[in-house]
């Protein structure tokens, strides 16, 4: 049957009445290759680009499927969506929530964290939970509780269970967790995975959790192996590392009008570069939302998806599956830990056929990132040339954390995670520590002083002057902090034994050596097992570490900043 229009799929008048209070008109082609099959009772694993529509393409049959059943007992869960964030399960949530409106016989849950587990099980005793929209960690959780709500005998009657975002899932080490969910689910059920990328991984759990799976791969007219929608204009920047913030700024501006997106690779860099573009860029709203964000994430991601204009500095936890309305250009400032994850931040804008704009900015050693994205990912950039007169901003940024500690160590924090970033990035015959100009990136992070780290010792960077401040005497602009620091100095001052290291991060440091020694010693009783430099290194560098702070060779600052998240990992 040659599927067209929605009227074609003879869907129920609750269901075609939601559809159209989100105003789709018509099907893509992952829903009309993915609708029919789910209908008549199929697994389904989907291959799409990102913004193609898969989240209605699961929706519909989910609810045909569950009208097909009903009614459900206050308790009975008929369907389970497992999202590997926080933000891609509340946006699908939204979503039911159009669909409810319509069809009032089924209730929901968000389970994503946040509140204990105790509020959400009084929630689903309360008002019931017939669809489930999850996290994998929250939902374990609670099937592992068998207190006041046993989750695994309501999950009986479940009739679908959708991953979101599987390849996803398993990228962030939930396979432990999402094996563990799948066995309390019954195995008589439809399972349906989404995911814009196929991995190794997803092919074991779709043997591991699927019966006789139709695999669809959609793919874009005229794109037929490209990973990003023929509307969405993908360009490239190449840049010296001390104009790079310079140049971001100017770009910003000139797109003041617009709703822009900017990927940064930790956390600790998200952090600081929110602290200096809005210093920078005054008449803008400016957001920052990243994976240590737990409780405010949800509110953040609210708010920017209601800006009709403004910038959101963001980690990876913002590169998948989430939706928001007329995102004009999505920016890379960093680059991305892989090829597919550039695939996902690109994503982020030209969804559902509107147009959109993504730029990355390469430092000049990177630039054969472009080639292999053409290779790897079908991807062809166009090159935007860096433009000839701009203002620079790095005297401003390195005037303001002279006279503010947070910007200043902030910025410590956010250099030493790069350079823990591209120490372990996946392209690392691209991008190569060694092929850094250290000086000019410390610059183009406007620091005073470079950092204590490995990649330093021994080495006088060229391209960068340390200004001549005392480093101590930098106050916090809060006085409540700025007093507890200098009762810290005082301490030192008179006690000059005094480790000044927090009891909590002693019991840090102790927990990861003790965790380091275990895993040597496994590694150790395999056969033929020879310890690796890095391995070695990594002891080493540690045990210096707390050494010289101990004796007072290095400032509090610089311990943290040696300590900063040292992964995409850690920071998404």
């Amino acid at each position: 049957m040659d599927i067209k229009t929605w009227d074609d799929l003879n869907l129920s008048p609750g269901v075609l009445a939601a559809i159209q209070d989100l105003k789709f008109e018509s099907l893509t082609p992952v829903q009309a290759a993915c609708i029919p099959l789910f209908l008549s009772k199929k697994d389904v694993a989907v291959e799409a680009v990102t913004g193609s529509g898969k989240t209605l393409a699961f929706l519909v049959p989910m609810f045909e499927v569950l009208l097909k059943y009903a009614p459900f007992k206050k308790l009975d869960v008929g369907a389970i969506i497992i999202s590997p964030t926080r933000e891609l399960a509340a946006q699908t949530a939204e979503i039911v929530d159009i669909f409810l409106n319509r069809i009032p016989e089924f209730t929901s849950i968000l389970l994503i964290g946040g509140e204990s587990v105790n509020a959400d099980i009084s929630k689903i005793l309360e008002n019931g939970a017939n669809i489930i929209i999850a996290t994998p960690g929250r939902l374990a959780d609670l099937f592992n509780q068998n207190n006041t709500l046993k989750l695994s005998a309501c999950v009986k009657a479940l009739e679908i269970l959708i991953l979101d975002e599987a390849d996803k899932l398993l990228d962030m080490g939930f396979e432990k967790t999402i094996n563990t969910i799948l066995g309390y689910l019954p195995k008589q059920r439809q399972t349906g995975l989404f995911s814009a990328t196929q991995t190794k991984e997803m092919e074991d759990l779709i043997r591991a959790g699927m019966r006789n799976p139709v695999c669809i791969a959609v793919k874009e007219k005229g794109s037929a192996v490209q990973k990003t929608p023929t509307t969405l204009s993908n360009f490239y920047m190449v840049c010296e590392a001390d104009e790079k913030l310079s140049i971001l700024v100017s770009f910003l501006k000139s797109k003041a009008n617009l709703k822009s997106m900017v990927f940064f690779s930790t956390c600790a860099a998200v952090d600081y570069f929110s602290c200096v573009l809005k210093e920078l860029i005054k008449h803008m709203p400016i957001i920052s939302i990243h994976g240590k964000m737990k409780k405010k994430r949800h509110k953040i991601f609210s708010e920017f998806k209601d800006l009709v204009s403004g910038i959101l500095l963001c980690t990876d936890v913002m590169a998948r599956g989430v939706d928001i309305p007329d995102v004009h250009w999505v920016v890379q400032f960093d680059p991305p830990s892989s090829a597919s994850c550039f695939v996902h931040r690109c994503g982020r804008t030209a969804r559902i056929g509107k147009t959109g704009h993504a730029l990355i900015m390469l430092l000049p050693n990177e630039e054969t990132f472009v080639n292999f994205l053409n290779v790897n990912q079908k991807i062809q950039l166009q090159n935007l040339k860096a433009p000839d007169e701009m203002v620079n901003v790095i005297p401003k940024v390195k005037k303001l954390a002279s006279k503010n500690r947070e910007i200043y160590e902030k910025g410590l924090r956010a250099f030493v995670s790069f350079i823990r970033f591209y120490t372990k990035h996946e392209c690392n015959l691209l991008f190569r520590v060694k092929d850094l100009d250290i000086g000019r990136l410390a610059t183009g992070y406007a620091l005073l002083k470079l950092p204590k780290m490995p990649e330093l010792k021994n080495k006088i960077p060229p391209n960068f002057k340390a200004m001549d401040l005392k480093f101590d005497d930098i106050p916090y602009l809060d006085k409540h902090r700025e007093k507890q620091r200098q009762l810290r100095l005082q301490e030192v001052i008179q006690n000059p034994k005094k480790k000044g290291m927090s009891k909590k991060k002693e019991e840090w440091l102790k927990l990861k050596r003790q965790k380091e020694k275990k895993l040597l010693m496994k590694k150790k009783k395999r056969k033929g097992f020879e310890y690796s430099e890095e391995d070695l290194e990594e002891l080493e560098r540690d045990a210096r570490l707390v050494k010289k702070f101990r004796k007072g060779k290095i400032s509090q600052e610089e311990f943290d900043a040696e300590f900063a998240p040292n992964s995409e990992e850690e920071c998404v």
